[in-house]
């Protein structure tokens, strides 16, 4: 039975230094002797601690996300022989750790703990390929950043520099993955690409003041953030190129500080005056960035806030502009592109700081854009943040279908846009989701991680006369409340004073159908619609023409629509409920409708 496992495995991979555990023993066979899933926290992913044994020693491990499905599914558990394919050797706390970055089933049935193994232990080949891996050269003429006194001779002056002529390679020694890392590690190296260098950013507190800049870096096992403070901006910046690949050593390990970084790691890298990074043409093995792409259409279905994928065709530049913070008092200036695709949509893209005011790319170029933000403001809109990347025109397959559709047809194509969404239109082109009060009612609608959208016909019983709409700021772009200062309405967001506001509705009311009632809040663009006037011409109605006032709210209360609904649970004083958003009003079209009810019929009597 210990025949199936390779025996000493464990020892000679250790006995490598963490430098070259690979060439120590390729393809090792070991038995899993004990699974453990670590739950996932925040934006930390689950992960899986496990026991490997070669049936003479055992050591702790790791399994990388990319084989949670393994473990999720029991097709690797306790007792499974297994082939480690990729795997780095790491120690934390001076024990010996196993990341598995690639593993697959050597047999599919589980066997009984194989032998007696012990917990590995350095020894003393481990200890001389330490000693040997000290005496080597760590630095190189070809790195950027400060370069230690002597670096380039080994012992004696006796070691060789690498000189420019040299492989691009990089150093002799092994490369370690970035999931490997951690702040008990001296010595290691990792072979990374960069996927998103963000612009020099000047910072203040009480304890100083200062410039930074940080970038984020990838290889097959996980991502990493690495900031560089004060001179190592000077040093480090410009040798960061978003998709080059480098060779990175020599920095701080510390715990991630989430407040500051989306990145999805425990742990994140500081630059300092010893930190070596090399760029290499060799990109063997190190992942392209990787997108989850969503749709312009499909913008209306996501949530505000949220941080997504988008690709899509520059249709048209805007000028750049300066706005001032109310807050800070601080100008950013800002300039707003306009991006569509072949699902018929444009939407409004947001660009701002340095990117605004030198922005040089084409129109009719492809972007690329990960981590852009999602804004509610014209329908669906998108702003760059300080984390996001934007490639120009990539080489990815979504990119060149984009470019063939615009050259053939996206030209005089009549985009929609989620403004006209909601404001009474169908809602686009998806087919909707109907369901009656009390479907929505039955199957907990809105009670999700995400809210759920879709399509009621309903009748309106009752308006609230009270609170129907409020007075905002007249500024384009701007919807905030104004209050009454000395005979003027001021914004405190823009920080200017209006003779008179833009009235708004923020309309609750109460509808039915068939099967039940429920309330529904509706805001100025769909509330336009089902009041047919303003709410500014309302409220003056209420003041100097009562009986149009009192007609128009009674015309209201009578109407039928086809709601467009989204529906999303929230919590007010510990009690959680339901808050259903009009999102769209539309005049019930009664063809469509039979034409709708008499497919049900037919799915029924079929």
């Amino acid at each position: 039975m210990a025949n199936l496992l390779s025996g000493g495995s464990l020892a000679a991979i250790f006995a490598a230094g963490c430098e070259n555990p690979k060439e120590a023993w390729k393809d090792p066979i070991m038995q899993i002797l004990l699974v453990k899933k670590i739950e996932a926290q925040g934006k930390t992913p689950e992960r899986y601690r496990i026991v490997v044994s070669d049936g003479i020693h055992f050591t702790q491990g790791m399994i990388a996300s990319q084989s949670n499905h393994l473990m999720a599914e029991s097709r690797i558990q306790k007792g499974s022989i297994v082939r480690m394919k990729e795997y780095e050797a790491g120690k934390v706390k001076d024990k010996s750790v196993l990341i598995v970055l690639g593993v697959e089933l050597a047999q599919e049935s589980p066997e009984e703990k194989i032998g007696d193994p012990k917990q590995v232990m350095p020894d003393s080949a481990a200890e001389l390929a330490q000693q040997r891996a000290a005496q080597q050269p760590t630095s190189t003429s070809n790195f950027y950043g400060n370069k230690p006194a002597g670096a380039g001779r080994g012992a004696g002056g006796a070691g060789p520099s690498r000189g420019a002529g040299q492989s691009s390679r990089g150093p002799s020694a092994g490369i370690s993955a970035i999931e490997s890392l951690s702040p008990y590690q001296n010595r290691w190296t990792i072979k990374a690409r960069c996927i998103h260098r963000g612009d020099i950013r000047s910072w203040k507190n009480a304890k100083g003041d200062g410039r930074l800049f940080a970038v984020t870096l990838k290889d097959q096992s996980a991502e990493i953030k690495a900031t560089g403070f004060g001179d190592q901006v000077d040093s480090l910046y410009h040798a960061f190129e978003e998709g080059g690949v480098y060779l990175v050593s020599k920095c701080k390990v510390q715990i991630a500080k989430r407040q500051f970084s989306n990145v999805d790691n425990d742990y994140e890298l500081v630059f300092d005056r010893d930190s070596e990074v090399q760029r290499v043409e060799d990109d063997e093995g190190v992942p392209q960035q990787q997108y989850n792409f969503v749709t312009l259409q499909d913008l209306q279905n996501t949530d505000k806030d949220a941080q997504i994928d988008v690709i899509g065709i520059l249709k048209e530049i805007g000028d750049a502009s300066t706005i001032t913070s109310a807050k800070t008092q601080k100008a950013f200036t800002k300039r707003d592109l306009s991006l569509v695709d072949d699902t018929g949509y444009t939407v409004k893209l947001t660009v701002w700081g340095k990117s605004a005011e030198k922005f040089e790319i084409m129109p009719e170029s492809v972007l690329a854009i990960k981590g852009v933000k999602v804004s509610e403001f014209g329908g669906r809109s998108l702003s760059m943040q300080n984390s996001s990347t934007m490639q120009v025109d990539p080489d990815l397959e979504e990119a060149h279908r984009l470019k063939g559709w615009f050259t053939s047809e996206g030209r005089d194509t009549n985009f929609s846009n989620h403004q006209s969404m909601n404001t009474g239109g169908a809602g686009g082109n998806r087919p909707a989701v109907y369901k009656t009060v009390q479907q929505a009612l039955d199957e907990n609608v809105g009670f999700g991680e995400t809210a759920d959208i879709y399509t009621l016909k309903a009748t309106i019983s009752y308006i609230k006369n009270e609170n129907h709409s409020y007075p905002a700021c007249r500024s384009e772009g701007c919807s905030k409340k104004v209050i009454e200062v000395n005979g003027s309405w001021r914004c405190e967001k823009c920080g200017v004073g209006w003779p008179e506001p833009e009235w708004r509705y923020i309309i609750t009311c109460s509808a039915y159908d068939h099967t039940g009632q429920t309330w529904l809040n509706v805001f100025d663009d769909a509330g336009k619609v089902i009041m047919g006037t303003t709410a500014s011409d309302l409220n003056a109605m209420k003041d100097y023409d009562e009986s149009s006032y009192e007609a128009t709210m009674k015309k209201a209360a009578s109407q039928t629509w086809m709601f467009r609904i989204r529906a999303q649970q929230e919590t007010y004083n510990d009690a959680s409920r339901v808050r259903n958003r009009v999102l769209s009003a539309q005049k019930v079209d009664y063809a469509a409708e039979c034409s709708r009810m008499i497919n049900i019929i037919n799915m029924y009597s079929s």
